[in-house]
Order: C-alpha cells, then structure tokens, then sequence
C-alpha cells in the first residue's frame, strides 16, 4: 500500500480529531481545492486494513479537525490487487 500512497502523492498518516473516522488514522490527497479523497487506516488484531472515501470540506486544513461536509466511503477494505479498487481510485484522480 505504501507505493499506492506514494505513487498518488497522499500525505502522511495522521489521528483524525474530528470524529468523522472514529480517531482512527488518515492520510488524504486532494482532488481540487474542497475535495479529497481519503484512506482510513484500521488495525485489528494487528492487520491492516484501509477504507477509501471522497469528501469535501471547505479547504485542506480542515481535514482531520472538523468533520467533512460530504464524506462517501468509496471502498471498504481497500486491497491494491483488486482489479475493482485501482479503477474506483484512478477514476477519481484521472
């Protein structure tokens, strides 16, 4: 996942404060100046799982303090090898 993120220039992981993704970690990338998409990070039983959501919030420095304004979970249990999930991601950077 880490060439996913860094391939679609998605920032560093950081707590979300805003309660939106329950004080899990995000990490973002911006689609124009309100949108955004969005990978949650979830760790159960020490696995690594990642959902996919587009949102908009009224700018970047929003992200993470203040709930989104629209949030829409794209795909749950993001998985790279999916042919699926690469196309809902570039379908929404390209």
């Amino acid at each position: 996942m880490e060439n996913v993120f860094r391939y679609y220039e998605f920032s560093d992981f950081f707590k979300d404060n805003s309660e939106a993704f329950l004080g899990k970690e995000i990490c973002f990338t911006e689609l124009n100046e309100q949108h955004f998409l969005i990978f949650e990070k979830n760790i159960s039983e020490e696995i690594e799982s990642y959902n996919l959501y587009v949102s908009k919030y009224t700018s970047k420095k929003e992200i993470g303090k203040n709930p989104p304004e629209i949030l829409e979970l794209l795909v749950e249990n993001y998985d790279k090898s999916i042919p699926k999930h690469r196309v809902v991601l570039r379908k929404y950077l390209y």
